[in-house]
């Protein structure tokens, strides 16, 4: 009855925010803020290329609030510590088990503790590679060789990590690729333009997916 109870609820709230993303904000000190200019570049990306129409202004939910049910994708980043707690990682869950979407970018030095605190949201589950045929790979832009490299950090190849729920990707976790700072305006890390093209019609993919499944 519970999940069904999510589920209404999570369909309800989509009515009125199908366009409207948010940045998650969670505890453990980690700097969840990271990347400001990201995601309202990537929202403008994506409206000026794959006939979107998304609020501007990203908003911004934590973790444990119901609140994040208005939203289809969640996006998450960070350098250090995360902190889910029982009711956090409950929450969480059942959005994503009710149709949610959440992509999280390690911006460098999440990976250790991002994956510890994943086993709280999803005991039974395991973070897989997804292959570069994967259509969130070629969803509005093709990428034949999967995930783009767009900052160097370990020099380590750059993967994506999915966790899927009844053949559905419902969290993307984005490794030695960094493409939050492609997001950011030119100025803060001097990208070259063709690098943080890559990034964002990546992220264009990652949304147009999230929005369409």
């Amino acid at each position: 009855m519970k999940k069904y109870l999510f589920l209404i609820l999570f369909s309800c709230a989509l009515l009125g925010h199908s366009q409207q993303i948010a940045l998650l904000k969670y505890k453990g000190g980690g700097d969840w803020y990271a990347n400001p200019t990201a995601l309202p570049n990537l929202i403008t990306y994506c409206n000026n290329n794959i006939n979107t129409t998304i609020e501007t202004k990203p908003e911004t939910v934590e973790v444990g609030s119901m609140d994040i049910f208005q939203y289809p994708f969640i996006h998450m980043t960070g350098h250090g510590n995360v902190f889910f707690s029982e009711e956090d990682s409950e929450n969480l869950r059942n959005y994503l088990y009710s149709g949610g979407f959440l992509h999280i970018d390690d911006n460098y030095g999440m990976q250790p503790y991002i994956t510890k605190e994943l086993k709280k949201v999803f005991p039974d589950k395991d973070l897989v590679e997804i292959p570069a045929n994967h259509p969130i790979f070629s969803t509005a832009f093709a990428f034949p060789e999967g995930l783009p490299k767009i900052h160097e950090h370990d020099g380590k190849r750059p993967q994506a990590f999915g966790i899927f729920h009844e053949g559905r990707l419902i969290l993307l976790f984005t490794l030695e690729c960094d493409l939050g700072d492609g997001w950011e305006d030119e100025i803060v890390h001097n990208d070259p333009s063709n690098v943080r093209e890559k990034a964002l019609k990546m992220g264009a993919n990652i949304i147009k997916y999230a929005f369409d499944n």
